[in-house]
């Protein structure tokens, strides 16, 4: 079976998705990667500002740590960081339905559509129109994932929360590994008590695992399944 993330950063795939990723390649599960923005430039008063070498770094980053997850192979489309309303959302929409014609995945992730930051909701629409259900649709399951820092930084009530109703439970060694995999990100690894810290990976983990009686586990908001 052939998996997909589509995120809107390097990082978002580890933060959403990294015990599950590592567990579906475990289980002899295809899983890919497309990551839709460069995810430095913001960071720089201009775009221009930021050296392509430091995009570089990342995007090397970036493939350590689907290495260490099990990841076949993680594309990158390089749009604006943080600039995703600055494009037409159609091209965003192709982005993502280039790879799910290459690729066939039955199984898609993407971010919560209710996220604070601007790239992730903007890939959530653009995930849900590639995925679209038309005949032919590749795509039988898609899920929403919780990115720390952004997801839970959105002081929202209503359809805008995060509300999981699927629970991935994570075996020890899949869960370091996720961990491992985020160390590999050394410009967006943070000390406690920023959400993008080792620490609060665990307790993420733990939270979601004491919910449904499991040590380790990651929480998704089922968008779409179709049964055959």
């Amino acid at each position: 079976m052939n998996v997909l993330i589509v995120a809107a950063h390097p990082d978002d795939e580890i933060l959403g998705v990294g015990g599950t990723a590592a567990r579906h390649a475990q289980c002899g599960d295809s899983v890919y990667a497309l990551i839709l923005g460069e995810g430095q430039t913001s960071r720089f008063e201009k775009r221009e500002d930021a050296g392509a070498e430091l995009v570089d770094r990342l995007h090397g980053d970036t493939r350590k740590a689907a290495a260490i997850l099990g990841i076949r192979e993680v594309f990158f489309e390089n749009f604006a960081d943080n600039r995703f309303d600055s494009v037409d959302l159609l091209e965003l929409v192709k982005a993502v339905e280039k790879k799910i014609s290459a690729l066939a995945p039955a199984v898609v992730y993407t971010h919560h559509g209710g996220d604070l930051n601007v790239d992730h909701m903007l890939t959530y629409r653009a995930v849900l129109t590639a995925t679209r259900p038309m005949e032919g649709q590749p795509v039988r399951e898609l899920y929403a994932f919780e990115t720390v820092s952004s997801t839970e930084w959105n002081f929202a009530y209503g359809d805008a929360q995060f509300a999981p109703n699927v629970f991935v439970e994570l075996t020890k060694e899949q869960f370091e590994k996720k961990l491992t995999a985020m160390q590999a990100y050394e410009t967006e690894l943070c000390t406690f008590p920023h959400p993008r810290s080792l620490e609060m990976l665990r307790a993420a983990a733990a939270r979601w695992g004491g919910v449904t009686g499991a040590h380790y586990a990651e929480a998704f908001e089922a968008v779409r399944i179709l049964r055959p």
